[in-house]
This record gives structure tokens, C-alpha cells and sequence, in this order.
């Protein structure tokens, strides 16, 4: 399979994943989540998704444990909305460049 198609179809399960994931109805997910990139193997099987939180450590492990407990209806979801011979199961991994990128803006600008 060629490297360009899995890249495509990364973009295409990121873009419907944040879709999905805004329309949760989880209490334990904050208002402000992002999905920031998703790797997919080769064979299709797996995903790994980067999530990125805004809030402490606290709102990080209520989220990712939100959504691993909504992994079977995010995998189903993205089964019906992507025509793939295997639907991929999800691992969530916390990104937090974002943080970092902010952080490193501020040290900069107070040089």
C-alpha cells in the first residue's frame, strides 16, 4: 500500500474523529479539545490519535479516560462515516505542544 493513501486516510479519520468527539455527550470532556494528528499502521488495524486538553492533569486523565471508554462507539462511528475494509481501534495519547508552543512564545517574548 502505498505511504501517500494511509496519509490520506489519517486526515480523513482525523477530521471525522474531532467531529465525533464534539458531539459527545460525556461530562468528564471539557469544551475545548482538539484533535491534533493521527497515525495510522499500515495494515489499517490500529490508530494512535493526539489529543490536545487545555486544563491541569486532572481534566488530561478525565479526558482520555472519557474517550477510551467511548473507543467501541468512536470505532463504530468512523466504520459507518469511512468505507475501509478494517476500522481501526483507537489508542489516545494527550498532546500537549500546544502548551509547549505557548510556553516557549512567552519566554520569548519576555527576553
Amino acid at each position: 500500500m502505498p505511504n501517500h493513501r494511509i496519509d490520506r486516510i489519517a486526515e480523513e479519520i482525523k477530521r471525522e474523529l474531532g467531529d465525533i468527539i464534539r458531539n459527545l455527550k460525556d461530562p468528564r470532556l471539557p469544551t475545548v479539545i482538539s484533535v491534533v494528528g493521527v497515525r495510522v499502521t499500515k495494515d489499517l488495524r490500529f490508530a494512535k490519535a493526539y489529543v490536545s486538553v487545555l486544563g491541569d492533569d486532572k481534566v488530561r486523565s478525565d479526558t482520555l479516560a472519557a474517550l477510551t471508554s467511548a473507543g467501541g462507539f468512536i470505532r463504530r462511528e468512523i466504520g459507518q462515516r469511512i468505507d475501509l475494509r478494517f476500522t481501526p481501534e483507537f489508542t489516545f495519547v494527550v498532546d500537549d505542544s500546544i502548551e509547549y508552543g505557548a510556553k516557549i512564545n512567552e519566554v520569548l517574548r519576555n527576553l
